[in-house]
């Protein structure tokens, strides 16, 4: 993996996981410290996730994590219905057994991942993230399919402020068992309305969740330490040997 590749990736996973929030600046100087690389990979990441949405311009021309409001995440919604309610048509009507009955059964268990152990709930938004991706294959839709992709990386974002609402996200996993179950029984009118009775909650829980004194989630996973620094070299050799 090039090294602007493992950057993007780590800012990435750090603003969908809320360790660095909106608002942050994204200042080079600092970032590549922290991640342990030079000015120009870094430089490659941020345009990544300027483009991507997750970083806007701020003052004086520096980056910083983009906003997520209330307005912005209402218009996310009303796109991700109109898409993902057809995505589950879709797969009811072309699915592949087998993968939605192991689906089911893993959601039907998920309120046992939600423990003290993982305050990040990454098991559970593991398990989220396998249907959005079964969903994905059984439609077998390429357009419909680079629509939703534009989508995901804000949808991730967004759910995860309810992350420490233990009893939506418990609610959250019957009713993503049900969007299996609908699924399976090929019932394309079911998944359907089974996919926007998900949204819908899930959108009311967020919307409730921003009012709160702190929105960000609470508990974030801690960021990672300043890479460290390499200790001195001495001087080379007049004549060195190329690497």
């Amino acid at each position: 993996m090039r090294a602007s590749e493992r950057v993007h990736a780590s800012l990435r996973e750090d603003i969908l996981a809320w360790r660095l929030v909106p608002g942050t600046v994204l200042s080079e100087v600092e970032q590549a410290q922290r991640l342990g690389v030079s000015r120009t990979p870094l430089r490659e990441a941020l345009g990544r996730l300027a483009a991507e949405g997750l970083a806007v311009v701020g003052k004086g021309r520096t980056l910083v994590v983009s906003d997520l409001s209330a307005d912005d995440i209402r218009a996310l919604f009303e796109l991700r219905e109109a898409l993902e309610t057809q995505a589950a048509r879709l797969a009811a009507r072309r699915r592949r057994p087998g993968v939605f009955e192991e689906l089911r059964d893993r959601f039907e268990a998920a309120p046992e991942l939600l423990t003290a152990d993982d305050p990040g709930r990454t098991e559970y938004y593991r398990l989220a993230a396998s249907l959005d991706a079964a969903v994905d294959e059984a439609m077998d839709s390429p357009y419909l399919l680079r629509s939703l992709q534009g989508l995901r990386t804000h949808a991730v974002r967004a759910r995860r402020l309810s992350r420490d609402n233990l009893a939506r996200l418990v609610k959250a996993a019957g009713e993503h068992r049900l969007i299996t179950e609908a699924i399976i029984e090929s019932d394309e009118t079911l998944a359907a309305q089974a996919t926007a009775v998900h949204l819908r909650a899930s959108l009311a829980t967020i919307l409730a969740s921003l009012t709160a004194p702190d929105h960000a989630p609470a508990a974030p996973e801690p960021a990672p330490e300043p890479a460290p620094q390499p200790a001195p070299q001495p001087a080379p050799h007049p004549n060195p040997v190329g690497v």
